[in-house]
C-alpha cells in the first residue's frame, strides 16, 4: 500500500503543478497547493516578462477606479514598463526564461533601468490581480486568523495598510507581505521597488500591492490620496491575496 501523503508535502511538491494549472486557465474549487480557482484570479508567484491580460474590463471597478484611468494605467504606464524591461533584459544578458521574481532577488547587480522597469512590471502585474469587480469577501479560516494574531484585528490590518500609502512621500507602494519567518508584515516603498528586492529596506513576498502613484488614481481623486485609498478596499481581490498566503505557508 502506498504511503499516504502529508498534506505538508502535497502542498510543498503541489506547487508547480498548481501554477502550471492556473497558467492553462482552469477555474472552479480549489487548485493545488493551495491556490484558490476562482474568476478572480489564482494565488500563482510566478510572473513574466510579457504584459498579461486583464482579469476584468477596464469599466469593471467603477465607481472605485474610473475606466479611463483604468486604460490609461494599464494601456500606457504598465505597457511601458513591460516594453523597457524587456529593452534592459535584452541589454544585460538577463534571460527572460526565468521568473522576474528571480531577477528581482538580486537587482542590485542591474542597472536604475532594469530595476525600476522591473519593478514597475512586476508590481503592476500583482496589483491588477489584486483587484476584483465588486471585491471578494475575505473567508474566515487561516489567513484572516494570521491577519488578526499579526495586527490586532481586521480593522486594525486596513488602517495600518492604509496609513502605509497615505504616509508615503511622493510616488510609491504600500505592501502586505510575508517575511523570510512567513510572518505577515505591512511596509512601503518608494517608485516602484518592492520587498522582492535585496536591496528594499522591507524584504519578504508580497500577497497585497496598493499602488500609490498619481497616475493610479489623479483623473478621479485628484490630489484626494486618502479618498482613493479608502474606496480602494471595496474592490479587494480577497480570493487571490488568500491563495498566494496558502501557497507560501
Amino acid at each position: 500500500m502506498a504511503k499516504p501523503i502529508s498534506r505538508r508535502s502535497f502542498l510543498t511538491t503541489g506547487t508547480k503543478t498548481a501554477a502550471s494549472i492556473a497558467l492553462a486557465g482552469l477555474s472552479g474549487g480549489e487548485l493545488l497547493a493551495g491556490c484558490i480557482s476562482t474568476k478572480s484570479g489564482r494565488g500563482t508567484l510566478q510572473t513574466g516578462f510579457d504584459q498579461t491580460p486583464l482579469p476584468y474590463s477596464y469599466a469593471d471597478l467603477e465607481p472605485v477606479i474610473d475606466t479611463r484611468t483604468m486604460e490609461i494605467h494599464y494601456s500606457k504606464h504598465a505597457a511601458a514598463y513591460s516594453t523597457n524591461l524587456k529593452e534592459a533584459a535584452k541589454a544585460e544578458g538577463v534571460a527572460m526564461n526565468q521568473p522576474l521574481e528571480t531577477v528581482l532577488q538580486q537587482i542590485s547587480k542591474y542597472s536604475m533601468k532594469l530595476r525600476n522597469n522591473g519593478g514597475g512590471h512586476y508590481n503592476h502585474e500583482l496589483f491588477w490581480r489584486c483587484m476584483h469587480k465588486g471585491g471578494t469577501a475575505l473567508e474566515t479560516g487561516q489567513f484572516r486568523n494570521a491577519l488578526v494574531q499579526s495586527f490586532g484585528s481586521f480593522e486594525a490590518f486596513q488602517t495600518q495598510l492604509s496609513d502605509a500609502g497615505k504616509n508615503r512621500f511622493g510616488s510609491g507602494w504600500a505592501w502586505l507581505y510575508l517575511d523570510k519567518d512567513k510572518q505577515l508584515r505591512i511596509g512601503s516603498t518608494p517608485n516602484q521597488d518592492n520587498p522582492l528586492m535585496d536591496l528594499c529596506d522591507i524584504k519578504g513576498t508580497p500577497l497585497l500591492g496598493l499602488d500609490v502613484w498619481e497616475h493610479a488614481y489623479y483623473l478621479n481623486y485628484q490630489n484626494r490620496r486618502a479618498d482613493y485609498i479608502n474606496n480602494w478596499w471595496k474592490v479587494v481581490n480577497w480570493n487571490f491575496v488568500q491563495g498566494r498566503y496558502q501557497v507560501l505557508v
